[in-house]
């Protein structure tokens, strides 16, 4: 989550994500909140470790290209001994970077059919991953910091959100541990091994030879890192808890947390809640009778609050509260943390649906991937808030984390801009790894109101198969491990099946993946059971596109659907009208990496999203806005711009969720249609160049208008801003719309003009995209060709306030010249969040 000062939480109601930490200076700048009853302040600081870093490749095969690491088999054998880990190495030729990070993204594609579907590089986007590709599937990192004297006492740890996929992390020449899974965050303490008033140096070994999915998945430290200090007497991580009991307009709140004691001798400890509300008042205190903490057992602490005239979290007024979680001893914090949670209730009832704070409510959702045009998996934070306006903007009101535990930025979006979260982790099983990152999902994640169900699983055949017991047995264990850690919600998995064996016998509410047929009588079979559709439609379009091509690999965006999959249409008929479906997840929400359905090569992403990888709507988005949306809504398709297709008939779509819509062709009316309930209506009109309008009432009434002209041809560019003031603090963004205009001003929807960018001022181009699934072009290079009219470009702010500047311009000398567009983007001066500090100059 983004640092946010006191005036920033007091006047929008942010807050940190669930049980996150507050650093020294977010303690001095809420003082009111986080001081004791001493006045002093609490020592533990969280501070963010993703600037400063270097970066090169290394090889999985050869080890004298990966820093001479297991040229022979004693490289463990003495403690200390890693020479890249250590002052005096010399890191002057390694590239210079910030984190998140993901090198994937910035390789070629490379024309590879080998293997076998799941675990090819087709399915992972084409990229050159994998043991067959050592030389670009291992990279190290490498980063100086001080350690100030006055640390001594504390507890270090370095924390990283998720890295892709294989972790070694070593300190000051000790190997301190290692991650084996590429989406659960891990932590290990580094205090013994640091020298306090030194530098120190910390070095990272990724491979990502290995996968843990089908789809893409990036390459490197994608996530933040932070360097964790704490007092030897702390709060345990993510065990503090806030669980509310809603009564009314009331809500009384069970607090627990636990205490633990690193340090030499036992402690006698009091543990206190402050409960805040969005404007930043105390609105509820509690404290735990005090009790002595033994070194090394932790000690569990609960109290109650109650809550007068709660503000329930909803997705239309998505409340937060956060506790101040303090443990103390003698009258002096030793350790506080806050914890961001929302009052709210959610329920899944067999024969009514779901239900958010007693209302019902339908689960019109998407399922999404975590990766981004430009980008790749390493999302700045500020991306996540973009995704997810786009997907409310449509009537989206709830994700599932295709097919990973979240990062978890994505999460506190979610709970702050009011989005539902279906919660997957990745590797379905009992074993000592599968819970173990169930656990760390549900403990980091269980104060988030956004999340309605924890997702064991997806679509797992072996398991599901009646003759597999070990599927049952698997799914009960995990429902039950979620139970303990979390009783407050349900749990679920994404199963492509009848449900009647296997894993589903083991799951609270049943989700269906596909197959329209089975959950009628599935429910006459199990009325007591609650059902949802847990993945859905797969309908496949690429964007501004009319006609499926095989030799270019585009698919037409009337009703495009691959074999196992239904339209939009189909499968929100079938969810949208039976009082007892919770609702579903349209798979998916974004167009995303690898798995390039349904062509293969060149393509080198999917077209299943309802949005491209940019977040350009398709039609589809538009049939959502419609039936999920709460405003009139009116959409007429395709664009007007057909030469040399004089006197064809064209199909013509409006989505709309009006009465009536009539249609028009250059003033002359074409006649007028009911529009069916969840449906669309059509006409064929031989076409002519001019004004295709849709005229649409209500009551009797026009109410909205829309029109299709035919344009002529390119003659400027036009770029456009999300935002044309952002933070100066090196990670907010300016998302760029680039569009090309004719000489009357009109977007051009069939545009692939080459545009190339030029960036200065306070900001950097960090990634192009245009949600072509064909486009090989680079992410990173500024040029992007446009795509049906469009493209985008994310530039991010530096720390410094000023301007950012961008000038597009037509590239090279082919075709005619384009009138250049310009914008400036204002960078304001803001509280930089906590981070360590860059070292300059050392190696």
């Amino acid at each position: 989550m983004p640092w946010i000062s006191r005036r920033d939480l007091l006047s929008s109601g942010l807050a940190f994500s669930a049980a996150s930490l507050i650093s020294r200076s977010a303690w001095a700048a809420s003082a009111e909140a986080m001081a004791d009853s001493a006045g002093t302040l609490a020592p533990r600081e969280h501070l963010l470790f993703d600037s400063g870093w270097k970066f090169t490749f290394g090889n999985g095969a050869d080890p004298t290209k990966d820093l001479g690491f297991g040229f022979g088999q004693s490289d463990f054998s003495k403690t200390g001994d890693f020479g890249f880990a250590k002052a005096g190495f010399d890191d002057s030729k390694w590239r210079s970077l910030s984190l998140p990070h993901d090198w994937a993204v910035e390789l070629p594609f490379v024309h590879d059919d080998s293997g076998d579907g799941d675990s090819s590089v087709l399915s992972h986007g084409y990229k050159p991953l994998g043991r067959r590709y050592p030389e670009t599937s291992v990279g190290w990192y490498r980063r100086a910091f001080d350690v100030p004297a006055s640390d001594a006492g504390r507890r270090v740890s370095v924390e990283f959100d998720g890295a892709f996929r294989d972790v070694l992390v070593f300190v000051n020449g000790c190997f301190v541990g290692r991650n084996n899974n590429g989406y659960a965050p891990f932590e290990f303490d580094i205090t013994d091994f640091l020298e306090l008033g030194k530098t120190n140096y910390l070095v990272v070994r990724v491979d990502a030879s290995f996968g843990d999915g089908w789809f893409y998945e990036g390459a490197g430290i994608y996530r933040h890192v932070w360097l964790k200090k704490t007092d030897p007497l702390h709060l345990g991580k993510w065990e503090s808890t806030v669980r509310a009991d809603v009564q009314g307009s009331t809500a009384t709140l069970t607090l627990g947390t636990v205490v633990v004691n690193e340090g030499k001798q036992a402690e006698n400890a009091s543990v206190s809640w402050k409960i805040m509300d969005a404007s930043g008042k105390v609105v509820a205190t509690a404290e735990a009778v005090a009790q002595s903490v033994p070194v090394d057992v932790p000690a569990s602490f609960t109290a109650t609050a109650r809550l007068e005239n709660a503000a329930l979290w909803s997705v239309d007024e998505p409340n937060l509260y956060s506790a101040i979680v303090t443990v103390s001893t003698g009258g002096a914090a030793r350790d506080a943390e806050r914890v961001s949670f929302g009052v709210r209730t959610a329920v899944f009832t067999p024969d009514k649906g779901f239900f958010l704070n007693g209302k019902p409510m339908k689960i019109q959702g998407t399922c999404n991937h975590q990766d981004h045009a430009g980008v790749g998996a390493a999302l700045p934070d500020r991306l996540q808030a973009y995704r997810i306006g786009v997907l409310k903007a449509m009537g989206c009101n709830s994700v599932r984390t295709s097919h990973n535990m979240p990062t978890p930025e994505w999460v506190a979006a979610c709970d702050r801009l009011g989005m539902t979260m279906m919660c997957e982790t990745r590797q379905m099983s009992s074993n000592p790894e599968g819970l173990a990152q169930l656990e760390t999902m549900v403990k980091r994640y269980r104060n988030s109101p956004s999340i309605i169900i924890w997702s064991i699983g997806n679509e797992e055949f072996i398991l599901q198969d009646e003759e597999a017991e070990e599927g049952a047995k698997i799914a009960t264990a995990m429902t039950r491990r979620c139970h303990e850690l979390d009783p407050t919600r349900v749990v679920s998995a994404a199963v492509n099946g009848n449900n009647e064996k296997g894993v589903s016998l083991g799951l609270d509410i049943i989700g269906f993946n596909y197959n329209l047929k089975m959950p009628d009588g599935y429910h006459k079979q199990n009325p007591t059971k609650a059902i949802y559709g847990s993945e859905t439609s797969s309908a496949i379009a690429t964007r501004g596109v009319y006609s499926s091509d095989p030799l270019r690999n585009t698919v037409s965006s009337y009703d495009g659907v691959v074999p196992w999959g239904e339209s939009p249409e189909e499968w929100w008929t079938f969810y949208g009208t039976r009082e007892w479906e919770a609702g579903g997840y349209a798979w998916t929400g974004f167009d995303y990496r690898g798995e390039p359905t349904p062509y293969g090569w060149p393509s080198i992403n999917s077209q299943f999203g309802i949005v491209d990888m940019c977040g350009f709507p398709k039609d589809y988005f538009f049939y959502y806005k419609a039936w999920w949306g709460k405003e009139p809504s009116l959409h007429v398709f395709p664009h007007w711009n057909f030469e040399g297709r004089e006197g064809e008939e064209i199909a013509v779509w409006v989505y709309s969720n009006l009465d009536e819509v009539e249609l028009f062709l250059n003033g002359t009316s074409l006649g007028s249609q009911k529009v069916p309930h969840l449906g669309h209506v059509q006409w064929k009109v031989k076409y002519q160049p001019g004004v295709l309008e849709a005229r649409g009432s209500k009551d009797g009434r026009v109410v909205l208008t829309e029109k299709r002209e035919t344009t002529g041809p390119t003659v400027a560019i036009r770029i456009t801003a999300d935002r044309t003031e952002i933070d100066a603090d090196g990670e907010d963004l300016a998302i760029i719309k680039v569009e090309a205009l004719d000489k009357e001003g009109r977007a051009v929807p069939t545009a692939n003009n080459l545009i190339s960018f030029k960036v200065s001022g306070e900001g950097t181009l960090i990634g192009v995209g245009n949600g072509d699934p064909n486009c090989q072009e680079s992410d990173k290079e500024p040029k992007r060709s446009l795509f049906n009219g469009l493209a985008q470009v994310i530039l991010q702010s530096t720390k410094r306030p000023g301007e950012i500047r961008i000038e597009a311009a037509k590239e090279g000398w082919d075709g005619p010249e384009l009138t250049p567009a310009k914008l400036s983007i204002k960078t304001k001066r803001v509280e930089l969040r906590p981070s360590v500090r860059v070292v300059e100059g050392r190696a």
